[in-house]
């Protein structure tokens, strides 16, 4: 009996120290306990949905739990009483499973068997059932089974009694799905952070757990280097531009990642900005044009007219000012002003947004009244009596203004003697003289 105590105990101690306090728990009476498996499955392995509609998820992990009591008689006499429970596994594959451990207990009677039992399942599980990648999972719980393809056939035409120790899991509204993806990324996170990584902008070696992962792209940089390159973006309103440092990299941080390293204040900015960025993007939001107020306001279908729901103003979404019905909206002088360059410069979709905003014959005028003014700066020159502008055609320089009839220099612009206005082309000390003279001994 002191024998059995001792393996007892003995086994027990080097289980607790291979596994942690999640995998490993016993009870007070320390005979019975459960221990929380992790079956690390081959590269690329899937699990398959198909309803509503056939979708696959990539998974590393799956769970498994065996439960224990050991007879007072072990390991000399009897075997470990158990159970086996698993959310992904038939009744019937977990049957199968059980009736391999009793075949192990047979082949080590006399020596205990717990690690022998936990190394089976965790290493040969999948090989002893021949389960292979797609395994299909039922999203929810009540019709949830595991199944994979030939053997679920072979299932359905032999009927096997299950065994009492064979658990599946089943759990009204509760989605296994969800269930075996949480525990996957939570397994994943667990083997990074045992992993010792060199950060790419300190370049120092830090563990896992005091790094952070872009999972899009798979690079890792420490915590620290990442909290301060995050504050920074975070101050200067660029919440858009929190993506992985690497050079043409476009993975972006989470915003749970974000919450990890940030204090409350930088985070509360951070999902303000975010938030409004992403209303900014939406086509079918705007803000309330009261300075005091700015409350974002989703648009109606088929019609200018919005009510903020905070100060209740209703306002025109074309022009932003008060509702004004079927009246055209009503540009400002400073508005105009703007309108020509970004009208010309437009797409077809902003041009008739803009059509619309301030009338299509208003836009046409001032384009033409711009095409106009840019013609005359190029083609005209304003006479120096009245302004009025006066284009050559042809003939000499001296030009006669048709509205104010005065005489006056094409080159320089200067008012000429309406009794003799040819002086100016003779005299040294005229403008024109010295102009014309440089241009001749130039030439």
């Amino acid at each position: 009996m002191s024998d059995n105590h001792e393996a007892q105990k003995d086994e027990l101690l080097a289980l607790a120290s291979i596994y942690d306090e999640e995998e490993f728990q016993r009870a007070e009476s320390g005979r019975e306990g459960e221990i929380h498996l992790c079956l690390e499955l081959p590269s690329d392995f899937k699990l398959i949905v198909k309803e509503p509609t056939c979708v696959e998820y990539g998974i590393s992990f799956l769970p498994t739990i065996l439960s224990f009591d050991l007879p007072v008689d072990y390991p000399s006499s009897s075997a470990p009483v158990f159970s086996l429970s698993s959310k992904w596994l038939t009744g019937e594959r977990i049957t199968t499973l059980c009736k391999r451990l009793d075949e192990l207990w047979e082949a080590n009677r006399g020596n205990v068997v717990l690690f022998t039992w936990i190394q089976f399942l965790k290493e040969e599980t999948l090989e002893f059932l021949g389960i292979h990648s797609p395994l299909e999972i039922q999203s929810i719980a009540g019709q949830s089974q595991g199944e994979s393809g030939q053997t679920q056939a072979a299932e359905k035409s032999k009927p096997q009694e299950l065994d009492p120790r064979a658990v599946q899991e089943v759990e009204l509204r509760t989605d296994i799905l969800s269930h075996l993806l949480d525990f996957d990324e939570a397994q994943k996170q667990k083997v990074f952070d045992g992993k010792v990584f060199c950060c790419g902008i300190c370049f120092s070696e830090k563990l896992g757990s005091s790094c952070l992962l872009f999972k899009e792209c798979q690079h890792v940089y420490c915590k620290a280097c990442m909290k301060e390159y995050f504050e920074i973006q975070i101050r200067d309103g660029k919440v858009q531009c929190l993506d992985c440092p690497e050079p043409e990299c476009t993975s972006v941080a989470t915003p749970a990642q974000v919450k990890l390293l940030v204090g409350e204040e930088e985070f509360a900015r951070y999902d303000r900005l975010l938030l409004q960025s992403s209303l900014d993007r939406m086509e079918d939001v705007v803000y309330c044009p009261r300075k005091s107020c700015c409350t974002p306001v989703m648009l109606e279908p088929k019609t200018s007219l919005a009510i903020c729901p905070s100060c209740r103003y209703a306002f025109c979404t074309i022009c932003n000012r008060g509702y004004h019905a079927l009246s055209q909206c009503i540009a400002t002088a400073e508005e105009i002003k703007r309108l020509r360059e970004e009208y010309l410069a437009a797409s077809e979709i902003r041009k008739k947004s803009l059509e619309k905003r301030f009338g299509k014959h208003v836009i046409q005028r001032e384009v033409e009244n711009y095409f106009s003014t840019e013609w005359l700066k190029d083609n005209s020159k304003k006479c120096p009596s009245c302004g009025t502008h006066v284009q050559k055609d042809k003939g000499c320089n001296r030009m006669t203004c048709t509205s104010c009839w005065k005489k006056f220099c094409w080159v320089c612009c200067t008012l000429l003697s309406n009794n003799n206005p040819y002086n100016h082309f003779s005299d040294r000390n005229s403008p024109f003289y010295l102009l014309d003279s440089v241009l001749f001994i130039s030439i």
